[in-house]
């Protein structure tokens, strides 16, 4: 029996440093040394060719896209023909969007009106129904409602978007009875 029970322990004490053994890590830490990565291309949609580098600090995680001093005529929110054109905002590699308008009157108001920005997807088909059909499909907005004789300065509620496009369209109307200059902030973003 007691050679037994030394056998018994005998193996179980063997077992036990293997484990130990298993669990302690094997080399050192190299937290603040160079190392040296392979890079093994899988399959061909991934191919990678030459030296693999990352320049410039962190990945930037978001971009703020400004368009400022815009000087916006009275036009109707349905006269899409003739919205203001602002140029094009390029949102590829960005899930959200964050819109901001501001502004102010540039000759006192005698209508209450309204101002806002319309990013339209820059797509074929999308710009194709917006030419012929006057529809903004598939649009982002944001708009200032009340601006009248008492309004110098106004702006909108920021709004968060998820983005569907790589490129939109900007396009601003204004529903009052003078020029505005507006200023839009776009906040490119996860």
């Amino acid at each position: 029996m007691k050679r037994r029970n030394r056998l018994v322990l005998l193996v179980g004490t063997g077992v036990l440093a293997c484990v130990l053994f298993l669990l302690l890590p094997a080399g050192r830490a190299l937290s603040q040394e160079m190392l040296e990565v392979m890079v093994r291309n899988w399959p061909e949609s991934f191919k990678i060719k030459g030296p693999v580098e990352v320049t410039g600090g962190p990945l930037r995680r978001a971009e703020l896209v400004e368009r400022l001093d815009l000087v916006v005529p009275p036009v109707g929110r349905g006269d899409l023909q003739r919205w203001f054109d602002a140029g094009t905002i390029v949102t590829d590699g960005y899930p959200a969007i964050v819109l901001s308008l501001a502004g102010q009157q540039r000759g006192q108001q005698s209508r209450v009106g309204a101002v806002g920005v319309v990013l339209v997807p820059d797509s074929d088909f999308v710009q194709q129904v917006y030419d012929e059909a006057r529809l903004p499909l598939f649009s982002l907005e944001v708009a200032v409602d009340g601006v009248g004789p008492s309004t110098v300065y106004f702006s909108a509620e920021q709004k968060r978007f998820v983005v569907g496009f790589p490129r939109y369209r900007v396009r601003l109307y204004n529903t009052t009875d003078k020029t505005v200059t507006a200023n839009l902030y776009a906040y490119l973003t996860e």
